[in-house]
């Protein structure tokens, strides 16, 4: 970051070519977006299972419960979401899910591919940043929750919703993953 590189353009209908330099930055896409779209239900949307996801979904539920603390309902929108982080999902999945609850697991056929990710902190948190879910409102276990999916929802984004139908938290809108 903030190193300057020079490219050299070459525009065939121009026959020429031209230098730019360009100052080389780590550009951040927000991951997480949501408001509140009538009194009482909230929309949120999840775009991809990033780094800081886990964070800015926590601060956005934070937001949107003092924006409207008696949510009714809530849609979890991850339509073109192509996944992730397996640790991003897992916390998304917990934060409406009973705790230690099983979220996904895997029965490779070696005994290292064998494993169970569960609605727990030990699961999903960094080393020495504790649980980043801690803060969310209680309501956040409770509220109906509908989640909307389509062609474009993979990997991650079918894991928070395989786990959020299989313990009927929520109901899957949307065409086939």
């Amino acid at each position: 970051p903030n190193t300057k590189v020079v490219l050299t353009i070459f525009r065939k209908s121009e026959n020429r070519s031209f230098p730019v330099t360009i100052t080389r930055e780590e550009i951040r896409m927000q991951s997480v977006r949501g408001k509140v779209v009538e009194p009482g239900y909230a929309w949120l949307r999840v775009s991809q299972f990033q780094d800081r996801t886990v964070d800015d979904f926590a601060r956005k539920i934070e937001d949107l419960y003092k924006a409207d603390p008696n949510l009714k309902g809530m849609v979890l929108d991850l339509r073109n979401d192509p996944g992730g982080l397996l640790e991003g999902a897992v916390a998304i999945s917990a934060a409406f899910l009973p705790a230690d609850v099983t979220v996904v697991s895997t029965n490779g056929q070696l005994e290292d591919q064998k494993a169970t990710y569960k609605a727990s902190p030990q699961f999903y948190s960094r080393r020495g940043s504790g649980d980043p879910l801690r803060k969310l409102p209680e309501g956040i276990k409770k509220v109906p929750l509908v989640v909307l999916v389509n062609e474009g929802s993979a990997s991650a984004s079918e894991i928070v919703a395989g786990a959020l139908q299989d313990h009927k938290r929520a109901n899957i809108m949307g065409s086939q993953t």
